[in-house]
């Protein structure tokens, strides 16, 4: 970790002045200078958006516009879901899959109507981009978004935040988007976010992004959070870390997101990796994703080994403290016979065997309006 004072390679997102005079604590993050937390620390940052609202900066993920005749069915192409079935003003969760049917990204795409809007995650966005160049017809125009930035409002108390400035949003149901006038800006909102909580994400012209968050952080309910809370909170919900749950090595079907694979895309096919994703969905998979809670206070962090016995059977890819439980929580990869929930395993941390035990996802219940 590094104070900002020395990140000078590092790029900043548009609301960069406003974190160092929030007292943010900076660190270097996918290239960005982002904060991890703010002066009240983590835990109070995590239980306030379990309580309110918090609002995030994701400036730094990527932003795409997907433009040109049939440009659902083009995508479709590359992933699993039904994006050719996603209604106007829908959004859909899923993956970029490659030939042997890993996980390059996964991503948020928004049918805006005359055109596709996609959210992919920072760290993969020059990859992303990339492959969509590559892969893609071209007769689809792809338009990346630096000049947008995308601020999180999340949290119980977020609706009727929001729902002062943009009345309209507050009949918006989960995983459905709006063009809102915010503070007289136009703004593309999508219900949706990545804490297990209900919420928005706001994108927003890069130069009006702080004054619009500086108005929301005027609202006594809306407090600053930091990457460190947006990380205990995804991890309660349930939710997969790129680069951590999933990744080239993980297969949707392990990581146990069949929910995001179109009901028509199963069968048909047509997309990277298919054969092999068809085949787990028939035969199973030799493991799964599930959560797992550790005996007693000591957390569980990424890469431990999990045992059955003298058996290794599996490792953590996400640990750490859960705040809304009120102790450690982790998730990891397990042979399928050892995935039932209350299953007892150990796991190695440092060098000794620790009681943990297979728990059902999510932690915490997701708090998602549907209507």
């Amino acid at each position: 970790m590094t104070s900002s004072s020395d990140s000078a390679d590092l790029k900043t997102t548009p609301l960069h002045a406003l974190h160092l005079a929030l007292g943010a604590k900076m660190v270097p993050f996918a290239g960005y200078d982002m904060p991890v937390q703010y002066p009240t620390g983590i835990l109070t940052e995590h239980l306030h958006c379990r309580a309110a609202a918090g609002l995030f900066d994701v400036s730094h993920m990527g932003q795409l516009r997907l433009t040109g005749r049939n440009a659902a069915q083009a995508l479709e192409a590359l992933v699993p879901a039904d994006i050719q079935a996603l209604e106007p003003m829908r959004q859909r969760y899923t993956q970029f899959t490659d030939e042997n049917g890993g996980i390059l990204d996964d991503l948020m795409v928004t049918n805006a109507g005359d055109h596709l809007f996609v959210v992919v995650n920072a760290d993969c966005k020059d990859a992303d981009l990339a492959h969509l160049k590559a892969k893609l017809p071209g007769v689809i125009a792809i338009k990346p978004l630096p000049d947008q930035a995308l601020l999180a409002l999340q949290g119980p108390k977020a609706v009727a935040v929001l729902a002062r400035m943009a009345p309209e949003v507050a009949k918006m149901k989960f995983m459905s988007a709006a063009e809102v006038m915010l503070e007289g800006v136009a703004c593309f909102v999508t219900r949706s976010g990545y804490t297990g909580e209900d919420g928005y994400e706001i994108s927003v012209p890069a130069e009006k992004a702080e004054a619009l968050a500086r108005r929301l952080l005027a609202h006594p309910d809306v407090k600053p959070i930091g990457l460190g809370a947006r990380d205990s909170l995804r991890l309660e919900a349930g939710l997969c870390l790129y680069g951590h749950d999933i990744d080239t090595t993980t297969s949707p079907v392990e990581a146990d997101l069949v929910w995001s694979i179109g009901k028509r895309r199963r069968v048909e096919g047509g997309f990277p990796g298919a054969a092999r994703i068809q085949r787990e969905l028939k035969e199973g998979t030799s493991r799964k994703r599930v959560g797992i809670l550790p005996a007693g206070r000591a957390p569980v962090r990424d890469g431990t080994e999990l045992m059955a016995g003298d058996k290794r059977i599996g490792k953590v890819t996400s640990g750490g403290f859960g705040p809304s439980l009120g102790g450690p929580l982790a998730m990891g990869y397990v042979e399928t016979a050892f995935a039932k929930p209350l299953q007892k395993l150990e796991a190695i941390v440092r060098g000794k065997p620790l009681p943990v035990q297979v728990a059902p996802l999510p932690f915490v219940k997701t708090s998602y309006y549907r209507g």
